[in-house]
């Protein structure tokens, strides 16, 4: 609805008489019969951009998707080989009990000793390093399964008790 009042007079001596005053109230209706187009260009630029921010997110989905199948992976194959490096330290461990008895009996020459401590020490170092690509490996699927890690977060494990 709109209204409008005023007044209408053709000389200056009649604008102010009451017949010259006018007011005018009903319902208005504008339309634009023509614009040259405009408001099919912006349609199709707004089904451009929504077309764009679709790709965009389905892209990020996919992405997400595809860090949380690498972290897996490479968890399981991590968990594959921290199997066989713990043989490997159980190994080296029994060796050198072997070895310490050896020597103990007078029938292996100390350098044997040390040889097989260096071995498994390598053995244990090996399982401690691949501990600690796990550990990133699991931080890496966290991550990607959209949760937070920030290097100044305290760790869950401590508590008020321990700091004290």
């Amino acid at each position: 609805f709109s209204a409008s009042a005023g007044f209408e007079a053709a000389s200056l001596a009649k604008w102010i008489s009451a017949p010259a005053r006018v007011w005018a109230l009903g319902p208005q209706l504008a339309l634009t019969l023509f614009d040259g187009g405009a408001r099919a260009a912006q349609v199709e630029a707004a089904g451009a951009s929504w077309q764009g921010t679709v790709a965009s997110y389905r892209q990020t989905v996919l992405t997400g998707f595809q860090e949380v199948e690498d972290a897996l992976a490479t968890l399981r194959i991590l968990a594959a080989e921290a199997a066989v490096q713990d043989r490997a330290v159980t190994a080296a461990r029994r060796s050198l009990e072997l070895t310490m008895n050896q020597y103990r009996a007078g029938i292996l020459a100390y350098l044997g000793v040390v040889v097989v401590q260096a071995q498994a020490l390598a053995a244990e170092s090996s399982a401690i390093d691949l501990q600690g690509r796990r550990l990133a490996a699991s931080v890496a699927l966290i991550r990607a399964l959209g949760g937070g890690w920030q290097a100044g977060d305290p760790s869950p494990a401590l508590t008020r008790a321990d700091t004290r």
